[in-house]
């Protein structure tokens, strides 16, 4: 997966997870905001009393903790290190610069917390790389998240797909849901050269494989305990 596999993430991360608008003022001729005009009538109206604000809910802690976990793939046999990433100075997601590692993307949903958790990973890395094996994983089988302290979250396949990395409503696999999902990055369809110094080369496409939350595993407890 070359760099340019995830740069189709770039416009999309800065806003998407920030619940930004891209709504603007309407602007008067001499540069004001303009109001709207309004048309009163004459008659007494009693102010209603303010509602009372709704409580805010706690925010959800990540079941994974903040550092390093595992992603397993039983069927493909990916057993692998997860550290958070970002995005470059030019606004790009970073991605990791080893065949082995993959990437959580911190601007996305922390896994288990209730929406959309974004991962990447290569395809191959002077051979087979982690996600080498992607393109075989199959509805209905299995990924899991395992924290430091023993701690598990099982997700359930349920597609798996390529798009095409310069049509916009390919951005829309990571935007936030309302489920506990997590999305899995990597580059597939044809390699080509680009001569680029770090990757040599890109990806036709992107493969993208969606899961759903099924299942949380709390930390062991010793016997007797």
């Amino acid at each position: 997966m070359a760099a340019a596999g995830v740069a189709m993430l770039a416009a999309f991360a800065v806003g998407a997870f920030s619940g930004g608008s891209d709504e603007a003022p309407i602007l008067s001729a001499r540069g004001f905001v303009a109001e709207p005009e309004h048309v009163y009538d004459h008659v007494a109206v009693t102010p209603s009393p303010a509602p009372s604000p709704s409580p805010t809910p706690p925010p959800v802690e990540p079941p994974l903790g903040e550092g390093q976990f595992q992603i397993v793939i039983p069927e493909i046999g990916v057993d692998a290190p997860v550290n958070a990433y970002g995005l470059d100075f030019q606004q790009v997601p970073e991605v990791p610069l080893n065949g082995q590692e993959v990437a959580w993307y911190n601007w996305s949903s922390a896994p288990g917390t209730g929406s959309n958790a974004v991962f990447a990973g290569h395809v191959t890395w002077s051979g087979a790389a982690v996600f080498y094996d992607l393109e075989r994983l199959q509805r209905g089988e299995e990924i899991v998240l395992r924290g430091a302290d023993g701690t598990q979250l099982r997700y359930t396949v349920e597609e798996n797909f390529l798009v095409d990395p310069h049509d916009p409503s390919a951005l829309s696999v990571m935007g936030p849901t309302e489920d506990d999902v997590i999305t899995v990055i990597t580059c597939g369809g044809t390699f080509f050269y680009t001569g680029d110094a770090t990757f040599g080369g890109d990806y036709t496409n992107r493969r993208v494989v969606r899961a759903r939350f099924t299942e949380a595993t709390p930390v062991p407890t010793a016997a007797g305990s």
